[in-house]
């Protein structure tokens, strides 16, 4: 990616999400950032993704976020499991996206895992996801860290 350019990603299928997830993993959002738009059926998540295109498998001693907005379409229903709304200013750290099928696919459960066992669940009618960065990059000395599993 060369320098300003901005990341513009759409998913129709899980393939494409899986993607897309790769993309926001540790991306950070303020709950009061977070909305659910029923009557338009579109829930929105806009946040500061760290760059892991420009990071992964090199040494450095900087790394960037960057602002940007996570966009769902065709969402039937959203339940957030962990998140106190009265709390705008808390910060969530997104982990991944998972999907799974209904039984009647497309249509299906797309989960948000965020730590601290935090999670949203999105009925969708089908998978219908976009990610766009909104502005310029800025440094940071921090690469998130995973601790293996055991």
């Amino acid at each position: 990616m060369a320098a300003g350019e901005r990341l513009k990603l759409v998913g129709l299928d899980s393939e494409d999400l899986q993607i897309i997830s790769a993309h926001v993993q540790d991306a950070v959002f303020r709950v009061g950032d977070l909305d659910y738009l029923p009557r338009h059926e579109q829930f929105i998540l806009v946040g500061n993704r760290f760059v892991w295109e420009k990071a992964a498998g090199r040494r450095q001693k900087s790394f960037e976020r960057r602002r940007s907005v996570l966009h769902f379409d065709r969402v039937k229903a959203a339940r957030a499991f962990g998140i106190d709304r009265s709390r705008p200013d808390d910060v969530l750290d997104l982990l991944s996206i998972r999907y799974a099928a209904s039984s009647t696919p497309p249509a299906g459960e797309v989960e948000l895992v965020f730590a601290n066992d935090v999670s949203i669940v999105l009925d969708v009618e089908c998978i219908e996801v976009q990610l766009a960065d909104q502005g310029g990059a800025w440094e940071t000395r921090y690469r998130p860290r995973h601790p293996l599993s055991d």
